[in-house]
């Protein structure tokens, strides 16, 4: 499991309405889908739906995507965790972004990277993201600042170059991505 010691914390609970017009839970369960490995971390997605119109609350399909991408599609919302580990010791410098540039590949979004001297995963998405600390503990950072954040903490992350390290151990977010592109 890539959130090994988060399968608790990571329920995904959905609500809808039955064919009485009562609501009622449709999805409870993990993740949708995912990508990532224990050692680095990875992403969990959980939602993925139109930002605007009208909801309908029967419709019990599932919107967690199976296959994860970095950004959601034009006019969409995706809601996702995502886990981060420190950056391991002793590992030089040009294996960790060459890591970071394949994971950011594997999740179609290498063409998100931006200059990786500062952060070998810095990258900018035309999103507007709302992004919470969970557990552990991490650290914002943009090109010209960085700054640490704990448990319970928000960051509104408004189509900026940034990067994330976590420290002392893994971090789990809670993440909201809106498309502004």
């Amino acid at each position: 499991m890539i959130f090994q010691g988060f399968e608790e914390t990571m329920r995904r609970i959905v609500t809808g309405d039955d064919a009485n017009g009562k609501s009622t839970i449709v999805i409870d369960g993990p993740p949708s889908g995912g990508i990532g490995d224990a050692a680095l971390g990875g992403l969990a997605e959980i939602w993925h739906e139109a930002a605007s119109g009208a909801i309908n609350p029967k419709d019990g399909a599932d919107l967690g995507e199976s296959v994860s991408v970095l950004s959601p599609a034009h006019g969409k919302v995706k809601v996702r965790w995502f886990m981060i580990q420190p950056t391991p010791e002793g590992v030089p410098q040009e294996m960790i972004v060459a890591a970071a540039r394949q994971r950011f590949a594997d999740f179609g979004a290498e063409h998100e990277l931006r200059d990786q001297t500062r952060h070998p995963a810095m990258h900018q998405t035309q999103t507007l993201d709302i992004i919470c600390l969970i557990s552990g503990e991490a650290s914002l950072f943009l090109d010209n600042t960085e700054t640490r954040i704990k448990p319970g903490q928000i960051v509104i992350q408004r189509g900026t170059s940034h990067g994330w390290t976590a420290h002392g151990g893994p971090a789990l977010f809670l993440a909201v991505l809106i498309d502004r592109g």
